[in-house]
């Protein structure tokens, strides 16, 4: 899988870095383990932030400028690293999809990123472009519908977008059925603490989703 980021994107935010990650994966319902450590982690993370405090977060800013520097509104579209830090600063709990989606989510409260994951088997061709949504480009979000991503960076497959940093599309999401996992980290602040993020991503995989043949992608 190649990954190219758009020179218009290169424009509007410079300091972008990514990080993908595949690997052959089992996928689960539930891991009580894991969700034991999604609870652990939340209690921890309510003592250390508020909703106003975490608008600071340097991943999180960063993602919220790129937002307005591509031509969103960032608190009309939350990206979805914010989304989730805020739902459970609010005292509720994060959602519980599947094992493959909650220790991705955990990553990004972790670190505050917004991460997509999509079913690699899913997507159309060898590669993707990360560039900004068009006026009228169809775009289904999961459980959202269609979504007007105009302004919005995006990565796009042979046939069409399948990640937002507010929402990753129906076409290429995961499911039970995955076996093959691309998963990736969107920095907009830069390579600072990506790294640490992708270490424990794999980590996760590999505990919890018996993760082999992990490939790592720097773009």
């Amino acid at each position: 899988m190649q990954i190219e980021v758009s020179d218009e994107i290169k424009k509007a935010c410079p300091c972008f870095a990514g990080i993908a990650i595949m690997a052959k994966v089992k996928n689960t319902s539930y891991n009580e383990a894991l969700w034991k450590a999604i609870d652990a982690f939340t209690i921890m993370y309510r003592d250390m932030y508020t909703t106003d405090s975490i608008k600071d977060m340097v991943t999180i800013k960063a993602t919220r400028e790129a937002y307005k520097k591509c031509g969103k509104d960032p608190s009309r579209y939350r990206p979805s690293g914010e989304a989730l830090c805020r739902r459970i600063l609010r005292g509720i709990p994060l959602y519980q999809i599947d094992t493959l989606v909650d220790l991705i989510n955990l990553v990004s409260i972790r670190y505050g990123y917004s991460i997509g994951g999509f079913d690699a088997d899913k997507i159309q061709g060898d590669s993707l472009v990360l560039g900004i949504g068009k006026e009228g480009e169809p775009y289904e979000g999961i459980g959202r519908g269609e979504l007007n991503i105009a302004g919005m960076p995006v990565y796009r497959d042979a046939i069409g977008g399948i990640g937002t940093p507010t929402s990753d599309h129906e076409r290429t999401k995961l499911g039970l059925e995955t076996t093959h996992l691309l998963t990736i980290i969107n920095g907009y602040s830069g390579k600072d603490g990506l790294q640490n993020a992708a270490d424990y991503m794999v980590e996760l995989l590999k505990n919890y989703a018996s993760a082999e043949d992990v490939i790592i992608i720097e773009f």
